[in-house]
């Protein structure tokens, strides 16, 4: 199989999963899309590096050949289906109530002294 078709069934497989596996239909809503380019600006100065220093090689004869910022184009589909899949699944799990509260402390000491101070009622 070629890098090419693997990231082409991770796209599709990815989209199965949000769109009717878990039904978080995040792909359907603005604000990903908004926030998306956000992590593809990432994604290039990652791959930039990783592929333009050489530390990471493609095989020529598996990939289209299209490259951006040095990488291959297939990379940026690779990169969609694991960030879709990963904030598909947070959304669901979120959904049923997995860990709604901090389980790491109260939040910080400007938090603490907000929560502290008395409210004056209008």
């Amino acid at each position: 199989m070629t890098y090419t078709a693997a990231a082409l069934l991770g796209v599709v497989g990815a989209l199965a999963v949000d769109l009717f596996v878990l039904r978080t239909r995040l792909v359907l809503r603005g604000v990903f899309w908004a926030t998306y380019p956000i992590i593809v600006f990432f994604q290039l100065l990652s791959n930039g590096v990783l592929t333009g220093r050489n530390i990471v090689r493609y095989d020529p004869d598996a990939i289209v050949g299209l490259r951006i910022v040095y990488a291959p184009a297939e990379d940026l589909l690779f990169g969609f289906a694991l960030i879709l899949l990963t904030l598909s699944t947070w959304v669901w799990l979120g959904r049923r109530g997995v860990q709604r509260t901090p389980a790491a402390g109260e939040g910080s000491r400007v938090l603490t002294r907000l929560r502290a101070r008395p409210r004056r009622d209008s």
